[in-house]
């Protein structure tokens, strides 16, 4: 299998065979955003993304999600596709829902990889995602405004919009993002850290948007084996600001996970 394949509504097959490597996304995207790497994950077995609740195609509408229903909806996808124990990559958002799922389900998860989140954002309220929306010029004329609004990050904001009779508007509903993004600043996540058994990367960007000094007090604070990596020059997405950091990083860990 090489190209992309939807099995049910907010869930895709990107292709491979052997080790199920579970994909998923953060705050604002969806399962396609990680088509670059799923390219490269390929080789080391069945990759597969999950949208999740609130995002791209997922059938969960219009609920105050709350972590432990991603977790579930990832677990439960790991074993209805028979994944398990799986890789789970998640990038930011998606970087909480995997760690939380090994805390949850240890069974389902042979190694985590996180990028870029951090466990303790108490005080952030969604009203700093209210502002940042506020900038966009929504509906955009098309995919090329939108490649030229997000600059470096237009070739992954094409994939979380959807074309409406007026233009192009985000795959999801800003009240249930800023309702899922609002968790994170009353809640901390360390005791589900300290849960996590299973081998674990986590990779912070130089110029992330995570609390300094969180990414390495989560890879120390884990019970198995962990390491921390900063990527210089990187943002907040890393596998798409610097792809060969990422890429050499990921697949280090993968060839370790893997020879276990």
């Amino acid at each position: 299998m090489t190209s992309a394949v939807v099995v049910t509504p907010g869930v895709i097959e990107f292709g491979g065979d052997g080790p199920g490597i579970l994909l998923l996304h953060g705050l604002m995207g969806r399962a396609r955003t990680w088509w670059s790497v799923s390219r490269w994950l390929r080789p080391y077995g069945r990759v597969v993304g999950l949208d999740a609740r609130g995002h791209g195609r997922s059938p969960h509408r219009g609920g105050r999600w709350r972590t432990e229903d991603f977790v579930a909806d990832a677990a439960g996808l790991i074993e209805t596709l028979d994944l398990g124990p799986a890789i789970v990559i998640g990038h930011s958002m998606g970087g909480l829902h995997a760690w939380a799922l090994a805390a949850a389900r240890p069974e389902l998860v042979r190694a985590v990889v996180v990028e870029d989140i951090a466990p303790d954002q108490r005080g952030k309220t969604a009203d700093v995602w209210r502002a940042y929306f506020d900038t966009w010029p929504v509906p955009f004329a098309s995919l090329a405004h939108v490649r030229e609004f997000f600059g470096p990050l237009g070739d992954y904001f094409i994939e979380c919009v959807e074309e409406r009779a007026d233009g192009y508007h985000l795959i999801a509903d800003l009240e249930e993002l800023f309702g899922i993004a609002a968790e994170w600043g009353e809640r901390e996540y360390w005791s589900l850290v300290e849960r996590v058994r299973c081998p674990l990367l986590a990779i912070e960007g130089e110029h992330g948007a995570m609390p300094a000094g969180q990414m390495a007090e989560l890879a120390a604070r884990t019970a198995g084996p962990a390491r921390h990596l900063v990527v210089p020059g990187a943002g907040h997405v890393i596998h798409l600001d610097r792809p060969q950091a990422y890429r050499g990083a990921v697949e280090a860990f993968l060839s370790e996970v893997l020879d276990r």
